[in-house]
């Protein structure tokens, strides 16, 4: 409590985003507790706040002091930033908004306007992870793939560039960073797939300065970009021919960026290469650089410096683009510097930061697919038939959506402890029977898994990870595997969304000691901030992203809640999800379509979307099965574009859709509804 008011008495609280000076790299490096200045809180990405007004003896006191809620209603996923009095967020669709960080005003807010169709080449929603703020402007990377720089006052746009190819089914999901007067971007579509790529930009003016590109170009000539050299003598060599020349290989830099000041290196993690079946890719050779990598740069060039590959020639959708945190950390007798990962695949990795050497590798879930990493050479010794490529159906563990995925985990340097939003999750792979490239659709390369499912149900864990002892101190188990990232404080707190409830846990025992009860599930990670001396914590509820697309949440409006300790606001209940009545198929135009060649349309391009649940609509229960012309409306020509639907008529025509609706059809006569069991979705 004394900190804080210490603070609070020296630290600039008014409104105005010049009152305090622009935030700048030496505001982020140091920020004052107060402040949640990037994605990160500061460039370490440690999310721990100095913050203890709110702690283990006053925590009970927390309670809602303002919130908001917002106009859309799929995954939420973004941190809140806050600089000099105001706090900054995005929703899906992109959209900023700005608001009194302490009485929940609100100052503007700014749409992007991102078209609807763009929504089905997200893989895993319409969603963003926020801003950043550098010199009187905020940064936002759009759907599709607009980086924009607006007037942190107003949000006026200052500058706005295209950092894709329109045409593409690029997207951009992950928060954009700030640094030496340039802002990162990277980008997402590796199961289209796509070129994966970093950029980095003037912030001033929008000029492109570099780009990386992370996998090598399919016509085998250079890019003229600061990859270049990169390529020519790493990348090129572990790529051979295969399905990757007709999509670029995938391996985007969808979420992790993180600077570090002190070796003043760009770390970026990258995606899974595309398509994810390496026998369709590559002919089943070669490693496949930079997919699924950490990649270091230098931050003035894009030059190359150092990479380590957590998967290679990567079969199973195990990105690397989890959270990149930087710490110093007693190892060995010295202080060593690192960047830490808890990767998909299900193994913790421990880097020196300065030459990437590998310092530790050890499993936090349950891992099958592999036995162990060999320090001596990186790489993971796999087990016997972890493979699918010889046409052998494979359950393992994790699967797509990993051990861990996007959502952040944290550092307490007081405990020094590494809190990770863990699940336990398999996934059945295997060779498809045939397969054919379609441009702008998904292009897993897999087939349709019915081998029987592993033990034990899926489940979630919030684990206390220890990096030097390299094993977990406690471990929190829940039901539900797909939660919300996490944040540390100096008040011995760790807070973590599960269902429906916002919790503090005990930093150094794992004990539940605060609840509160959202009114929906959330998937973001919280930040707190302080203003005239009071403590707040900052949480955005909304449930989406890719495990929320099987629908285990029916989809509410979006909210920011707002913490702190005696708040006594109590928000307005979410009104009661809408729950169609049963479809009347005694009103429904019978189909002449063939229901078989329906069911692989339905594999193809509608399960992975609205396979399972109801967040996105379930197409056999769906009225719009009913009529042929309604149907072909929606399907074909875009009728529910405006929502997030994309016309399909590039992809197949009006037979074929009626084909696609005589599956479905036949499915809704057929109950329970047994829908083809999805591939899963790898997070970005």
């Amino acid at each position: 409590m004394a900190g804080i008011l210490k603070w609070a008495a020296m630290a600039c609280l008014a409104l105005s985003v010049t009152a305090c000076g622009k935030v700048d790299a030496q505001r982020i490096e140091t920020a004052a507790p107060g402040d949640w200045l990037t994605y990160g809180r500061t460039y370490d990405e440690q999310r721990f706040s100095p913050l203890d007004q709110v702690n283990k003896d006053t925590v009970s006191r927390l309670g809602v002091t303002w919130w908001s809620e917002f106009d859309t209603d799929r995954g939420q996923e973004a941190t809140p930033l806050v600089a000099d009095g105001v706090l900054y967020t995005t929703t899906n669709w992109s959209k900023v908004f700005a608001f009194d960080a302490k009485t929940g005003k609100a100052l503007w807010k700014y749409d992007p306007r991102v078209p609807g169709e763009k929504g089905f080449d997200a893989c895993c929603d319409t969603v963003n992870r926020g801003v950043a703020l550098w010199q009187g402007k905020v940064y936002v990377g759009t759907l599709d793939g607009r980086l924009i720089a607006l007037d942190a006052k107003t949000g006026a746009v200052a500058w706005s560039v295209q950092t894709t190819d329109a045409k593409q089914p690029y997207t951009i999901t992950g928060a954009p960073r700030a640094l030496k007067g340039k802002i990162l971007i990277g980008n997402g579509g590796a199961e289209y797939p796509v070129r994966g790529y970093v950029s980095a930009y003037d912030a001033a003016t929008g000029k492109l300065d570099w780009r990386f590109q992370m996998t090598p170009n399919p016509t085998g000539e250079p890019d003229g970009q600061a990859s270049d050299k990169a390529m020519k003598d790493f990348a090129y060599a572990t790529w051979s021919d295969g399905a990757w020349k007709l999509g670029g290989g995938g391996a985007t830099p969808w979420d992790a960026i993180t600077y570090d000041a002190k070796s003043d290196l760009i770390f970026v993690g990258t995606g899974n290469a595309g398509p994810w079946n390496g026998k369709i890719r590559t002919g089943g050779k070669g490693d496949n650089l930079f997919a699924a990598s950490i990649v270091a740069l230098r931050p003035d060039t894009g030059e190359y410096v150092w990479h380590y590959q957590t998967t290679p020639r990567d079969d199973w959708d195990f990105d690397a683009v989890q959270h990149l945190m930087i710490a110093d950390l007693p190892i060995g007798g010295t202080t060593r510097h690192v960047v830490m990962q808890a990767n998909k695949n299900g193994f913790f990795y421990v880097l020196d930061a300065v030459t990437g050497k590998l310092v530790s590798a050890d499993k936090f879930v349950k891992v099958d697919w592999a036995s162990h990493v060999d320090l001596a050479t990186g790489r993971p010794v796999e087990v016997p038939g972890a493979r699918y490529e010889a046409g052998a159906q494979h359950q393992q563990t994790p699967g797509a959506l990993g051990g861990h995925n996007w959502q952040p985990m944290a550092f307490s340097p007081k405990e020094g402890l590494v809190y990770i939003p863990a699940q336990t999750l398999h996934m059945g792979y295997t060779d498809p029977k045939e397969f054919s490239f379609l441009p702008g659709a998904w292009n897993l390369g897999m087939g349709r898994s019915d081998a029987p499912k592993l033990e034990p149900t899926p489940f979630g864990e919030l684990i206390a990870w220890d990096p030097v002892a390299k094993t977990a101190r406690w471990k929190a188990a829940f039901a539900e595997p797909w939660r919300s990232g996490v944040l540390a404080t100096a008040g011995g707190l760790v807070f973590h969304a599960v269902g429906h409830e916002f919790v503090a846990f005990d930093a150094a025992t794992g004990k539940a000691i605060w609840r509160y009860n959202t009114g929906a599930a959330a998937i973001a990670a919280a930040s707190t901030y302080a203003v005239d001396g009071e403590q707040y914590v900052a949480l955005m509820v909304g449930y989406g992203g890719a495990g929320g697309m099987g629908g285990q949440e029916p989809r509410r409006p979006g909210r920011l809640l707002v913490f702190k300790l005696d708040g006594k606001v109590t928000p307005t209940p979410f009104p009661t999800p809408f729950v169609a009545p049963p479809l009347d198929l005694s009103t429904a135009t019978p189909s002449k379509g063939d229901p078989a060649k329906g069911e692989l349309l339905s594999s193809k391009f509608c399960v992975h979307c609205h396979g399972s649940g109801g967040y996105l609509p379930v197409l056999p229960t769906s009225p719009v099965i009913l009529d042929p012309l309604g149907f072909k409306a929606i399907v074909l020509d875009g009728a529910k574009k405006p929502h997030g639907m994309a016309p399909f008529r590039r992809f197949f025509d009006e037979a074929s859709a009626e084909d696609l609706r005589a599956y479905l059809l036949k499915q809704a006569a057929s109950p329970p509804v047994k829908v083809a069991e999805k591939l899963g979705h790898p997070g970005n």
